[in-house]
């Protein structure tokens, strides 16, 4: 197995412990921040998985890139994408409501 440990600077005093760990093509990932502690959607996880290492105080932000190339062809990779996609179609779902929004308006003071 292999394990990647990255403490990041949160909104806590302390930084959170984000572990990954790749078995074959299974990647975890756990933070130690209540969102991650609740296995909900983590921030920390995710922008590391996005090759982001901005609050990294660990100082093995090199170690990112291969937490990044664990990430294809892991069980991970699809349900990410998957997120990717819904937060773009959202975007555009909120342009689409506020031009709606402003046409709306327009139409009523005519």
């Amino acid at each position: 197995m292999n394990e990647l440990i990255f403490f990041v600077q949160g909104s806590a005093k302390e930084p959170y412990k984000v572990t990954f760990q790749k078995k074959g093509a299974n990647l975890s990932a756990y933070c130690t921040c209540p969102a991650g502690d609740n296995g909900q959607y983590c921030k920390h996880r995710f922008s590391i998985l996005g090759g982001v290492t901005d609050g990294i105080v660990s100082a093995n932000e090199l170690d990112v890139e291969i937490v990044t190339s664990w990430l294809a062809g892991s069980d991970i990779e699809a349900a990410l994408n998957d997120v990717l996609n819904a937060e773009e179609q959202f975007e555009i779902a909120k342009l689409k409501l506020s031009t709606a929004k402003k046409q709306l308006a327009k139409v009523l003071r005519d």
